[in-house]
């Protein structure tokens, strides 16, 4: 199963994908923020049908505590928002999984790889959906073993 994940910042949304078997997540875009949610949507759809998406993943920013903050909260609402429109133009569902720590993982991984500043920057958020992404695969694959069901919080 592909699937498509999204890190949803307030500049950026960083984008990855699965391999075809859902083991592998891979960093692969970066869509900037414009104020038009429509056409970023749509960005992120064309995305979606380019890579063969039969799932889309959003990181959820919960708190340190597992609490909804206003990130989380502003998260699910456009998690909501793409399930609607992916569903409807696609046929794509949508789940939401936590996300906490994934940007300060990808920071960490790229200084270690001495990537600095602009050049950090412009993939930090493409690292940290495929850490998300990664971390859902994972999930998915523990839970499909331990009792034959699939993983994630669905919205949608």
């Amino acid at each position: 199963m592909r699937a498509l994940g999204l890190d949803l910042g307030t500049k950026r949304i960083g984008v990855a994908v699965s391999d075809g078997e859902g083991l592998l997540a891979t960093p692969v875009d970066v869509v900037h923020r414009t104020g038009d949610r429509q056409r970023e949507h749509r960005t992120l759809a064309a995305l979606a049908a380019e890579w063969e998406a039969e799932v889309v993943v959003v990181g959820m920013p919960y708190s340190l505590d597992g609490s909804v903050g206003p990130m989380a909260r502003a998260a699910a609402a456009e998690a909501q928002e793409l399930a609607g429109f992916l569903g409807d133009r696609l046929g794509i569902p949508v789940e939401t999984y936590d996300e906490r720590l994934t940007t300060v993982t990808a920071e960490r991984s790229l200084r270690d790889q001495d990537l600095r500043g602009p050049n950090r920057r412009r993939v930090v958020d493409m690292v940290a959906a495929a850490v998300m992404l990664q971390a859902w695969l994972d999930s998915r694959q523990v839970t499909e073993t331990d009792s034959g069901t699939m993983g994630g919080e669905t919205q949608g």
